[in-house]
């Protein structure tokens, strides 16, 4: 059962920003990319306030790295399809699982990001949850 309501299109969409923002990390790096898109649009929250779909989520503007720059417009594969639709399932782990934000940073992950705290990294992204208190949809389990 899918935690967000979603089209085939938008299984694409999600698609190609797993790869574009995380294919040098893995399917578990993709998958992670997914988790923070998907908790954004149910945590209707802090800078997420309004996005209801996939499309609003990915388009955000100055939302995704990617999406600025261009990587993002390769065509989505078959491994990344099946991981967008994971994603829209609800799969998600740590340390993305109640994450909203994540960056590549230079050298270690600042303590915070947007004065929220850091809660993990994976290979080069650091992971970031809302304070105590913000956000409580992302914190509902399915």
């Amino acid at each position: 059962m899918a935690v967000v309501k979603h089209t085939e299109a938008d299984i694409n969409l999600l698609a190609r920003l797993l790869r574009a923002e995380a294919e040098g990390e893995g399917e578990l790096g993709m998958m992670h990319v997914g988790a923070v898109g998907i908790n954004r649009i149910r945590g209707d929250c802090s800078d997420f306030v309004g996005l209801k779909t996939i499309p609003h989520m990915i388009y955000q503007e100055h939302a995704f790295e990617a999406v600025q720059k261009g990587y993002f417009y390769q065509r989505a594969r078959e491994s990344e399809k099946r991981l967008a639709r994971k994603s829209v399932k609800g799969h998600r782990q740590w340390p993305a699982k109640y994450s909203l934000w994540y960056f590549r940073p230079p050298a270690d992950c600042p303590p915070t990001w947007y004065n929220q705290p850091h809660v993990g990294r994976y290979k080069l992204h650091c992971f970031y949850e809302p304070r105590a208190g913000e956000c409580d949809n992302i914190y509902n389990t399915f």
